[in-house]
């Protein structure tokens, strides 16, 4: 299932809401329109009814607000180091460092420059192919991470649907339509945190209030979840036996009580764990 585990992985996850310069370009609206007016004009166009107000919008339109990862890096001595990193590293929407386009630019070289093996759940379909649409259309430049090899096996490549430097796990576990199970029902089966106090719908509005740091916070419980579901199944293709799966997690609880005391939130993610692996053992 999953071939193997380099000696870097990343895990990933994403937030964008609707970009309303990109709806301004594409619906003709007045530069004086607001926000939030815009989007809803986005929404109506791509199919808004009553009972689905905020259909899912062709991410092309839809802007980068943070991306977060949980990385997991083995030294030649077989020690593990797990991190938790985010972007931006600013709760302040109109700071430089939050912009979209330092957002994704500095995701992507990164990508270009480490190479680790990256993890996502619906990345393949999503993430990836917001990343690569968004950095054409703000015109990055990105040679590093844009080298693929001529076949997917034959080195680094994010981008091929069946490439092992890629590995989404909605793929593997997944199927077709509504067979597939979202990210909160397999993670919250599996005795690890889904959805908490807030969903994916909820972003845009929190953007437009200026909540900045509340959807980083979201966006790495996302990343925390998915490292874990991932764990869990390299674990199960046989990469950890039982005590060094143990110990894979303890590394993530003692990660959430470092960082908890700078993020309170990270503590709460931890409670929940605790409470769902009671329920679930």
């Amino acid at each position: 299932m999953i071939k193997f585990v380099h000696h870097t992985v990343w895990a990933f996850d994403a937030e964008w809401a609707p970009d309303p310069l990109a709806g301004r370009l594409l619906y003709g609206l007045d530069e004086q329109t607001p926000r939030a007016d815009i989007m809803q004009t986005m929404w109506r166009n791509n199919g808004a009814t009553e009972e689905n107000p905020n259909p899912y919008l062709k991410t092309v339109m839809c802007r980068f607000l943070s991306i977060a990862a949980v990385t997991r890096r083995q030294g030649r001595d077989g020690s593990v180091r797990v991190d938790l990193m985010a972007l931006p590293k600013t709760d302040d929407p109109d700071s430089p460092e939050a912009q979209e386009v330092a957002i994704v630019d500095r995701f992507l070289r990164a990508l270009g420059e480490k190479k680790p093996q990256l993890v996502g759940y619906n990345s393949i379909n999503a993430d990836m192919k917001a990343l690569l649409q968004r950095a054409v259309v703000k015109g990055l430049y990105q040679p590093q991470f844009a080298k693929r090899p001529n076949k997917p096996w034959e080195g680094v490549d994010y981008i091929a649907r069946n490439s092992d430097w890629h590995v989404d796990l909605k793929e593997l576990v997944g199927g077709w339509g509504v067979t597939s199970p979202s990210l909160h029902e397999m993670a919250t089966l599996s005795g690890i945190p889904g959805k908490m106090d807030v969903a994916g719908n909820d972003v845009p509005n929190m953007w437009l209030a200026g909540k900045l740091g509340e959807i980083v916070a979201y966006n790495e419980f996302d990343a925390l979840t998915t490292y874990l579901l991932w764990l869990r199944m390299a674990h199960f293709s046989g990469h950890f036996d039982a005590g060094q799966y143990h110990n894979e997690q303890q590394l993530v609880r003692e990660l959430l009580e470092r960082e908890g005391e700078q993020k309170p939130h990270l503590l709460q993610y931890l409670q929940k764990w605790n409470e769902l692996r009671a329920l679930t053992a």
